[in-house]
């Protein structure tokens, strides 16, 4: 579904320079559009309304910042709460399948009580405690070297959609875990290793800056999840 003609200023972003716009296209009826020029760098404001999804999404994956700049300036998309849910279970449940994997209790009964317990449960909120400290680090990080960047709230809640959205890559654990092979864990890794990128692009294009500063932002918040996770063990927490 194409967005709406006209919008109010700065609504819409140029996917090549990230300059504000006021209309992605003009609509002549009768079936004829034509693509806005951007009046920055005299390119078309937003190619990828013409685009398949498909196309979209493999540019997206490829970790191009204007596939990103579509998706997060001129789309409403709005599945961020549902998709944090959906990759928190994908990755709740990587944990509690390692987790019955490795006892060694092969008894077909003991294996339905195992999986009444609570322990998927205690995984899933793993998981959540560790993305929210990853984030918490970020925004720290991103509000202490660019405090102009955050100023409003609403700019805390922009970015916080952009990573929720960023952490698709998650999707990816459950079939590589269905299709287990002897490079599972190298695919664990590869898929960790993605999702970071895939934070990174939306940070740097959400506030427009260069490429050192996210991937700061990012270690920042990996630092900060470890503590945060060793604390709690510390304490006696089975995290």
């Amino acid at each position: 579904v194409l967005p709406r003609a006209m919008a109010a200023l700065g609504a819409y972003r140029c996917i090549e320079c990230n300059g504000e716009a006021t209309e992605l296209y003009r609509d002549y009826q009768r079936g004829v559009l034509r693509i806005s020029i951007c009046k920055s760098c005299q390119k078309p404001v937003d190619k990828y309304i013409e685009y398949d999804p498909v196309i979209i999404l493999i540019n997206a994956v490829l970790c191009k910042a204007q596939a990103y700049r579509h998706i997060l300036f001129n789309t409403k998309i709005n599945i961020h709460g549902k998709l944090c849910v959906f990759c928190l279970l994908c990755e709740a449940y990587l944990r509690w399948l390692q987790l019955q994997d490795s006892s060694q209790n092969t008894d077909p009964d003991d294996l339905i009580r195992y999986a009444k317990e609570w322990d998927f449960y205690r995984m899933f909120g793993i998981a959540s405690l560790e993305q929210t400290s990853f984030f918490i680090g970020i925004f720290i990080t991103l509000w202490w070297m660019t405090p102009e960047m955050l100023k409003r709230k609403s700019d805390f809640i922009f970015l916080l959609k952009a990573l929720l959205l960023s952490t698709y890559g998650k999707l990816l654990l459950i079939p590589a875990v269905i299709w287990e092979h002897d490079y599972t864990p190298l695919c664990l890794a590869f898929i960790k290793v993605f999702v970071l990128i895939s934070n990174s692009q939306a940070i740097r294009v959400t506030l427009n800056l260069n490429r050192i500063l996210p991937w700061f932002a990012i270690f920042f918040g990996l630092i900060f999840e470890n503590g945060v996770v060793c604390l709690f063990q510390k304490m006696g927490w089975d995290v």
